[in-house]
């Protein structure tokens, strides 16, 4: 966790002596990072277009009940109706970049799904409102499984979960700034002040596509000899080729993530792990405004303090986790302070005001850290335990588990900590531990059998 990866492209000039110990800021290796045309493409595609989708979240639930008129259930349908097409998509995606180009799909898609936010705009009813958001669903998600398949081919090992971390680190940065705009909307109120707000944020989204136009076909599958396309120069079909053909695609067939029972489970796992999120985005929210003495100010608060840290350590928490051991290291430490937090967010009920603030705080500080280091072992075991030659399939599958985790995450909170309070707390706890120890059982057994065939 400590060590860092050698940059290939840093200067290899001899620092002075009075600068020798000091460590480059988060901006500084940023900016190193970005040397590779890859990972500068994707960061800008990245910070456009989550600008676009900050301001989309700040404001759509509003838009859906005060100026469309949607009851809070229906506004509810449509995005739960959004996610499920969401999964599917994750699927679908990386089975596609698998067969086509990964960039130009990642591009089309991202393009029709800003498109498709601007569309929102012009939303006047339930119908057109589902509508609008399960396709936006669908196409978003396909994009994402795209691009989840270009780091997977883009990067070398030990650099797939870097990047993913820095376009984490630019996700929450550019997500907060797109809130803030998106502030405008709520400030004024108006009709037409959501309309605009939301179809330029469309428009943004849109926009975040065009620098995935940079990336080279290096990204994309290596391409497949067809059975009925291997021809001699006269014409007849080259027995000998359509053979290999067939076997190819065999053994293609062979190395489907479905086939996998190791990487299912891992799947399932980290899907059970990530309803962590929805902790944050519906359990916390909830049990600071019902069930404690703090205002409700707190939860902005506490949402505040989740993106500084993410934004601040989750390229460092990375470092070292393509490695199979350290990712399951990680990820059991991630179980650990999951159950402090969840305790921890129990204990603030029935405090005085400034004790529960402090509490609560206390109980983000450690939910975040393992949101952090739990998203980085996922990443390392998500990328190291595929079979690259299906990367886009097997990536797709992992993205599908984690959208159906955050489909159940609502109702297991809800069931959980909301109903049964402290009891409640200690269920989710004990369910964040177990994955996380499912988790560290499958890295530690990986490793195991790799390292025979390392030595």
């Amino acid at each position: 966790m400590t060590s860092h990866d050698p940059d290939p492209d840093a200067d290899q000039t001899a620092p002075a002596e009075s600068t020798r110990g000091a460590k480059p800021g988060l901006l500084a290796r940023m900016s190193a990072s970005l040397s590779d045309p890859v990972l500068r493409a994707l960061f800008t595609a990245t910070a456009v277009s989550r600008v676009g989708r900050g301001v989309f979240l700040a404001v759509t639930v509003l838009f859906f009940t005060q100026i469309i008129g949607l009851s809070a259930a229906q506004a509810a349908v449509v995005l739960a109706v959004s996610s499920g097409c969401g999964v599917v998509a994750s699927f679908l995606g990386g089975w596609l970049a698998d067969r086509w180009s990964a960039r130009r799909l990642a591009f089309t898609f991202e393009l029709l799904g800003g498109l498709l936010l601007a569309a929102y705009a012009f939303a006047g009813d339930f119908v057109s409102a589902l509508v609008l958001a399960s396709l936006g669903g669908f196409f978003d998600s396909i994009g994402h499984s795209a691009r989840s398949a270009i780091i997977a081919r883009g990067f070398a090992a030990d650099r797939r979960v870097h990047a993913r971390a820095v376009l984490r680190t630019v996700t929450n940065l550019s997500i907060a700034a797109g809130s803030g705009f998106g502030a405008i909307a709520l400030a004024l109120g108006t009709p037409e002040a959501y309309r605009i707000v939301i179809a330029s944020a469309g428009v943004v989204c849109a926009l975040g596509s065009l620098p995935l136009l940079r990336l080279t076909a290096a990204v994309d599958a290596p391409a497949r000899a067809r059975v009925g396309q291997v021809r001699t120069e006269t014409g007849s079909i080259d027995t000998d080729a359509a053979a290999a053909a067939l076997s190819e695609r065999r053994d293609w067939n062979r190395r489907s993530p479905w086939r996998d029972p190791r990487y299912l489970l891992l799947t399932v796992l980290s899907a059970v792990f990530g309803m962590q999120f929805g902790v944050a985005e519906l359990g916390m929210p909830l049990w600071v405004t019902e069930n404690t003495d703090a205002p409700e100010v707190t939860v902005a608060l506490l949402l505040i303090v989740n993106t500084t840290l993410v934004v601040l350590f989750q390229v460092r928490a990375s470092r070292g986790t393509h490695e199979l051991r350290v990712a399951g290291r990680v990820t059991m430490i991630a179980g650990w302070l999951m159950v402090a937090a969840c305790l921890i967010y129990a204990l603030a009920a029935g405090l005085p005001t400034w004790a529960a603030v402090a509490v609560l705080v206390l109980a983000m500080v450690a939910h975040t850290f393992a949101e952090i280091l739990s998203q980085a072992g996922a990443w390392g075991l998500s990328f190291e335990l595929a079979d690259q030659v299906r990367a886009g399939a097997y990536q797709g599958v992992f993205g599908m588990g984690f959208s159906l985790g955050a489909l159940a995450s609502p109702i297991v909170v809800n069931a959980t900590a909301i109903t049964y309070g402290f009891a409640g707390w200690a269920m989710l706890a004990a369910i964040f531990l177990a994955a996380a120890f499912g988790i560290w059982v499958i890295a530690r057994r990986a490793a195991a059998a790799s390292a025979p065939l390392a030595a």
